[in-house]
């Protein structure tokens, strides 16, 4: 199969020698991190990023390298046309998704922390945000402000021209701009923070809780459908702090809250009677706590016991 029409690149089939398969699998495998980093910010899914790694591959593994300039652009070039198939049929599934959606939460190493332009292209509040865009939108942002592909690059990922790219990208980070929370607060304030929230709520301090969470706090939790969850967001610290206290652990005996770091920033994992109940990834500004992501669907869990290694190089 020639893969020129969809990157763009001359070339065609790569041979069928164990040589030619072997520097293809190295190839990719350099990359994989990157690939896998690029279709989960356009998608907010393990299972639907790891679709878009096997296509990738089986694409990639048919190309003749001989023609390919530059293999990264190449292989993100791929990536990014699947994860656009992909994120169009996606969005018609979370149209009918039970309650409300949050990305699949990513245990994330502290090198992903410290990087302060990756933990912020993959926290979940900026990946909500994401998810307003339009798959194009999306794309087009994603390759731009968070991974720095030029205009011609992404043209060809995205089957525009640069000039039409140069628009989309102007619309859609003017739309980010306009919505995308700001962090405020060194990685010390937050740690502070989100150890008194972990206080307050392993001994269900309602007083605890409202002095840590912002006046504006906004709480939403995802259970698909599987587990209870509220129905819509939970505005303002009072509601917010009865939520937790009232109606999350009102019947829990067993009660341990473990500090973890989720898709770069600070989270909590909440243990009831002994069992993984979910994850709370929490956004700090100003101190206080203004947005917390709580993923009870199980379905969304697998990835939180071991590191996933993101980068944006």
């Amino acid at each position: 199969m020639s893969t020129t029409g969809e990157t763009g690149e001359t070339g065609g089939r790569r041979g069928a020698g164990g040589e030619d398969t072997r520097e293809a699998t190295e190839t990719f495998l350099a990359h994989r991190s990157l690939l896998f980093t690029v279709a989960y910010e356009m998608l907010g899914s393990v299972a639907d990023a790891d679709d878009v790694l096997q296509e990738t591959w089986l694409r990639w593994v048919e190309v003749d390298a001989a023609q390919v300039r530059e293999p990264r652009a190449y292989l993100v070039r791929i990536a990014t046309r699947q994860a656009l198939n992909r994120l169009r049929s996606v969005k018609r599934r979370r149209e009918a998704y039970v309650g409300s959606w949050l990305p699949e939460p990513l245990l994330t190493t502290p090198d992903v922390a410290a990087d302060v332009e990756l933990a912020e292209s993959v926290s979940m509040a900026l990946m909500l945000v994401l998810e307003t865009l339009t798959p194009t939108e999306r794309a087009v942002f994603v390759l731009r402000e968070a991974f720095g592909f030029g205009y011609d690059e992404i043209a060809a990922a995205v089957d525009k021209t640069p000039a039409a790219v140069h628009q989309i990208a102007h619309r859609a980070r003017r739309h980010v701009e306009a919505r995308r929370p700001r962090r405020s607060v060194t990685a010390r304030q937050a740690e502070a923070a989100v150890e008194a929230f972990r206080r307050a709520i392993e001994t269900r301090d309602v007083r605890g809780l409202l002095d840590v969470l912002a006046p504006d706090v906004v709480a939403i939790s995802d259970g698909g459908g599987i587990r209870q969850a509220t129905p819509r967001p939970v505005t303002g610290a009072d509601k917010v702090a009865r939520f937790i206290v009232g109606g999350l652990t009102r019947h829990v005996v067993s009660l341990v809250v473990e500090e973890t770091m989720v898709n770069g920033g600070p989270a909590l994992a909440l243990h009831m009677d002994g069992e993984l109940d979910g994850v709370i990834a929490v956004r700090v500004e100003d101190n206080r706590i203004t947005g917390l992501y709580y993923v009870r669907n199980p379905q969304k869990l697998a990835h939180i016991d071991s590191e996933t290694p993101l980068t944006l190089r």
